[in-house]
């Protein structure tokens, strides 16, 4: 049974930061492809980063670039999301998911198999 696990979410000030976790199991990280995305209220579910399984190649929406940086540890089958320099405008409920593809490099929900229960984000002062 594949499971998705994000924690890290919370409270924080404009400018802050934040890491995300995404702990996998029922898979091996190896062989799928994990990407980052987010939902505000009354918007469409953004990706915002993924890594590829095989040779973690990395990628990032527009929106995100240079803030954020995706990175994984494959001994704790665990992806993180380094969230920096945190805008109003990054509040959402933040989601992994994996693709059972690990070269994968997509920035949209249809590639992905599965998804976790997300964690929310909420940047205010």
């Amino acid at each position: 049974q594949v499971q998705l696990v994000e924690s890290g979410g919370g409270l924080v000030q404009p400018g802050g930061s934040l890491r995300l976790s995404c702990a996998a199991s029922g898979i091996t990280l190896d062989f799928y492809a994990i990407g980052w995305f987010r939902q505000a209220p009354g918007k469409e579910r953004e990706g915002i980063s993924y890594i590829s399984g095989s040779n973690g190649l990395t990628g990032y929406s527009d929106s995100v670039r240079g803030r954020f940086t995706i990175s994984k540890d494959n001994a704790k089958n665990t992806v993180y999301l380094q969230m920096n320099s945190l805008k109003p405008e990054d509040t959402a409920v933040y989601y992994c998911a994996a693709d059972r593809h690990p070269t994968s490099l997509s920035l949209v929900p249809g590639p992905y198999d599965y998804w976790g229960q997300g964690t929310q984000v909420t940047v205010s002062s």
